[in-house]
């Protein structure tokens, strides 16, 4: 029973983290990071990501125009590019770490203690792959709060609004924060190593035969 809630909560974790990890690279990608919408015109929208900046018109559709220069951009994209891109490497490689840790995986089944290592390790770089993905997502929702409530800017200036790629991103860092957290506590769960069960086989063959002849030491 043990052995059985252990491999559903890594199951469970490592489809958490996989979910995590594919929302992230979503976010990383979509241009709705902040949302503009124009009060003189309504069929105008504009949405900003870390790529590019896209207008959408009923009339003409969408278009979108990448930034010409990575310097120009606000420290902000330009800090959220570098940590989306390490959250996402970081998640590829918890996801390669701990896919091997799997206690329903054959491969490797009497080395229990480097599965374990490596569940832990997967756990671990899931955590820091979902905290590199809440910094640069929560980062900008408080650039937007400052911009949308700054008394400077006279109130007939449009302001950005949060866009949906945030919420997205919220969602894919706490799911592999919950992934991470679920693999490291069943890796850190006791089980049983299998090498003493067949220790034990082994030793109740050998004293059968001296049982058989009712003798309990060998050199009788």
């Amino acid at each position: 029973m043990a052995l059985l809630f252990r491999i559903v909560m890594q199951s469970v974790g490592l489809l958490l983290s996989l979910l995590g990890w594919v929302l992230s690279i979503i976010t990383t990608y979509l241009p709705h990071w902040k949302n503009l919408n124009l009060e003189l015109n309504e069929m105008e929208n504009w949405t900003m990501g870390l790529w590019q900046t896209c207008v959408m018109q009923e009339e003409v559709g969408t278009q979108c125009k990448g930034f010409d220069s990575f310097l120009a951009l606000p420290a902000e994209l330009r800090i959220s590019r570098i940590l989306m891109f390490l959250s996402n490497g970081l998640g590829f490689l918890g996801l390669l770490l701990s896919g091997f840790g799997l206690d329903c995986l054959k491969i490797g089944e009497r080395q229990q203690d480097l599965k374990k290592r490596l569940l832990i390790l997967g756990g671990v770089l899931f955590w820091t792959s979902g905290i590199t993905a809440l910094v640069p997502v929560s980062w900008v929702a408080y650039t937007t709060v400052q911009e949308f409530w700054d008394e400077t800017v006279p109130e007939i200036v449009p302001r950005w609004e949060f866009g949906e790629a945030l919420f997205v991103g919220w969602f894919a860092g706490f799911s592999l924060l919950l992934g991470g957290s679920l693999l490291h506590c069943a890796a850190c769960s006791s089980r049983a190593p299998l090498a003493s069960g067949h220790y034990a086989v082994a030793e109740m063959r050998t004293q059968c035969p001296r049982l058989e002849n009712g003798t309990a030491d060998p050199k009788v």
